[in-house]
């Protein structure tokens, strides 16, 4: 059974950080592409960043240069740096596994507010 569960998210002041983890049970991140997606309040969910079971990594333009994507092996576990917060990064943020389908974490909240 596949299960993917993120955790890290929290409350932060604007230009503060956060790291999410993406762990995974039933999936292996090291042989397939996994991506981080938010949603905010009324948007839909977009894609934030990427990363190949190379370790090709690609990121939205809006959050280039403060985000970075990340993988380790050993722990089955991805991560998602997340430096220089925003009011607007304010969001539930998922993980996604790309396998023979798409499989999705439960989200975990990220709050960026003075």
């Amino acid at each position: 059974q596949v299960q993917l569960v993120e955790s890290g998210g929290g409350l932060v002041q604007p230009g503060g950080s956060l790291r999410l983890s993406c762990t995974g049970s039933g999936v292996i991140f090291a042989i397939s592409a996994t991506s981080w997606y938010r949603q905010a309040p009324g948007k839909q969910r977009e894609l934030v960043a990427h990363i190949t079971a190379g370790s090709s990594t690609t990121y939205a333009d809006s959050v280039k240069g403060r985000f970075t994507i990340s993988r380790d092996n050993a722990k089955n576990t991805v991560y998602l740096q997340m430096n220089s917060l925003k009011p607007e990064d304010t969001a539930v943020y998922y993980c996604k596994y790309s396998g023979y389908i798409d499989f999705w974490g439960q989200g975990t909240q990220v709050t960026v507010s003075s």
